[in-house]
């Protein structure tokens, strides 16, 4: 069955696919042209490649769970057909090598058991004396700042607070992290050229592979040391394993946690009436949270699970072997959840929490808590020592990195006002 479609761009109707926009110049456009388009949609990921994109929530609730659509690349029809180069600039979110997040059924649990039992409640809830700490820290930094100065909120709050977080976590303190930023970010942007990904993949498993040896060497009190001890009758995780789930972890425990204390801010100083509501009181942090989550979501788009036979999706099919792209920013504007004021920041909406953005079913993230946790202090923090903080620009400049599966702003220029 052919749909038409909208490009997000010109606002033509086209029976074709979506491009997702290597330099992410409209991600709002990008999620309403998706929805538009059926709640699976045709697309082509940067390089041209094609698949399909589920863009509405129920029915990625739905294929979340389907045991018929999987991690393993091997079910690609493209990777099968020798399409897929290895220096796709995506190659390193298609084939990151082997941990909980490429394998499915047993094997799957039993690697997330492992991680789960590193990762638990009690170790997350502990990091929050260390979060506060850095919080302030950084804040103090700024304390020095007058009250019209501009300053990035990104460069000196937002992306420190999350990295020094999630390397304390994994016990990789002594990692440049100016190095790790860089090479961060050479992975993430669709900027990078094809020839280089290999060379980002590579210089990242030399910096992980050394962090791995360390703790071979010298345990500590960290989930690194815990994932090498961690055991389920005697299985132990791979030295690949942990590796790989070092990278996962913080990788996405950096990035999304940048993505959502900044989009919180923006979405507060964009609406002062709400920002009002919060400040005083009325409405909790939480809240705002949720509804950021919701609204501006930190992963745009999630890559990429492989249909093992025909699966029905509303009135379409996603064809056995095709390639799936989870929509995220463009399910948490869906208006069929959470009616005509979808698109608008609503910190009082009843029907915020009821987002996906941290995945469903069995590969939801692992470290949600963790991410919430850091905005909860982070923001109260940053409005209690800021209650004047404006955004220095109109919302409207803020400008996405070109990176095609995160929600990524290159800066977010401030004045922080009068101190309290």
């Amino acid at each position: 069955m052919t749909t038409a479609q909208t490009c997000p761009y010109s606002g033509d109707s086209t029976s074709g696919p979506i491009a997702l926009d290597p330099l992410v110049r409209d991600l709002v456009g990008e999620g309403a042209a998706l929805r538009a388009a059926g709640p699976l949609a045709r697309i082509t990921l940067p390089g041209d490649v094609p698949c399909y994109a589920v863009t509405r929530h129920a029915e990625a609730r739905q294929l979340l769970t389907d045991p018929r659509l999987v991690k393993d690349i091997n079910q690609w029809n493209a990777w099968q057909r020798g399409e897929i180069a290895m220096d796709w600039p995506l190659i390193g979110f298609v084939a990151p090598g082997r941990s909980m997040l490429t394998v499915d059924g047993p094997e799957h649990r039993r690697l997330r058991l492992l991680v789960a039992q590193a990762l638990t409640v009690r170790r997350v809830e502990r990091l929050r004396g260390n979060i506060e700490a850095i919080t302030n820290t950084l804040l103090e930094a700024l304390s020095g700042r007058t009250a019209t100065e501009v300053v990035d909120l990104k460069a000196e709050f937002a992306q420190p607070l999350p990295m020094r977080v999630v390397t304390a976590l994994m016990g990789v303190e002594q990692v440049d992290r100016p190095r790790l930023k860089e090479v961060f970010d050479r992975f993430f942007s669709s900027e990078t050229e094809p020839g280089e990904m290999p060379r980002v993949l590579a210089e990242i498993d030399e910096i992980f592979s050394a962090v791995l040896t360390d703790k071979q060497e010298n345990p500590g009190d960290d989930l690194t040391t815990a994932l090498l001890q961690a055991s389920e009758e005697g299985d132990r995780l791979t030295e690949e394993e942990i590796l790989n789930t070092i990278k996962v972890m913080i990788v996405a425990g950096h990035e999304t946690t940048i993505s959502l204390i900044l989009q919180a801010v923006i979405g507060l100083e964009t609406h002062p009436d709400q920002r009002a509501k919060v400040l005083s009181g009325e409405v909790s942090w939480e809240a705002v949270i949720e509804e950021t989550l919701r609204w501006s979501t930190p992963t745009s788009h999630v890559l990429l699970r492989y249909a093992t036979e025909d699966i029905p999706v509303g009135d379409s099919v996603l064809p056995k072997g095709e390639g799936l792209v989870v929509s995220f920013g463009a399910l948490g504007r869906d208006e069929l959840v959470h009616g005509e004021t979808a698109e608008d920041f609503d910190v009082t909406r009843q029907s915020g929490t009821k987002h996906i953005s941290f995945g469903y079913g069995p590969h939801v993230c692992p470290g949600a808590a963790l991410a919430r946790l850091e905005a909860a202090v982070a923001l109260p923090a940053l409005y209690a020592r800021f209650p004047d903080l404006t955004l220095a620009v109109p919302a409207s400049e803020l400008r996405n990195k070109a990176v095609v599966t995160q929600n990524d702003l290159v800066e977010v220029p401030v004045r922080l006002g009068k101190q309290a």
